[in-house]
């Protein structure tokens, strides 16, 4: 039978228990490390060797808690699905309000959580992330990007048909994608600093409001114009004999 603990004793091994480090979260640690390498040197450079290293975990951890590099990069996406959730929310309360001001409400649901993640220091490699694999969509990643924010993609097109039922959703589908240029570039942009000579700074926050003010007028514009004629096929036509 263990002799009983002195009483004596007691509050020193509290102590040393309150003052033992918290053991890691190594999932957390290889998710971190995944995010900052893609979003810095893309999908198809990185490694689950370099991931692990920069995670500082054995590289069989790596497959232990996440499979395949293609899995781990899903992962990711799933990590942040509330991102996602955040602006389809803020899309339908837009859309819910309606009235004359619905189109600068359906920019402000697309442009300001973006932001706001950009600006965090919890979601700031993800939203580089997101800008860089969005404006290449390289084989091995589009079918989670297709999977992740074409719905939302639809979704939005839909808002701007509704802001403007005259348009095609061929002018819509433009519009949404101009716009979404114009996102992407101000995530990852570090020339503005140049540029301006130093009167403006990468990223900042203080910005959302000219992009949404250059988005929506730039809507505006493409939603009002006359509808581009149909493409015609380039395929040359065969005659018959």
């Amino acid at each position: 039978m263990r002799a009983p603990v002195p009483a004596t004793a007691r509050p020193r091994r509290a102590a040393a228990r309150a003052a033992a480090p918290e053991r890691r979260d190594r999932r957390a640690d290889i998710l971190l490390a995944a995010e900052r390498l893609f979003a810095e040197r893309g999908y198809h450079a990185v490694t689950i060797r370099q991931i692990a290293q920069a995670a500082g975990v054995p590289l069989a951890l790596v497959g232990y808690y996440f499979g395949a590099k293609h899995e781990l990069f899903r992962a990711l996406f799933e990590h942040w699905k509330g991102t996602i959730d955040e602006r389809m929310a803020g899309l339908r309360a837009a859309v819910d309000a309606g009235g004359p001001e619905l189109l600068e409400r359906i920019v402000d649901a697309f442009v300001t959580p973006v932001l706001r993640l950009r600006a965090s220091a919890e979601g700031e490699f993800y939203a580089l992330l997101v800008a860089r694999e969005l404006q290449y969509r390289t084989p091995g990643v589009d079918s989670v990007l297709s999977e992740y924010f074409d719905p939302m993609a639809h979704a939005f097109i839909d808002a701007l048909q509704r802001a403007a039922p005259h348009a095609t959703r061929a002018q819509v589908a433009w519009g949404y994608q101009f716009a979404l240029g114009a996102l992407l570039h101000h995530l990852s942009d570090r020339r503005v600093g140049e540029l301006s000579r130093r009167q403006a700074r990468p990223n900042d926050p203080s910005a959302a409001p000219l992009l949404a003010a250059f988005i929506t007028a730039g809507l505006k514009a493409v939603l009002a114009a006359p509808p581009a004629a149909a493409p015609t096929s380039t395929t040359p036509t065969r005659r018959r004999p």
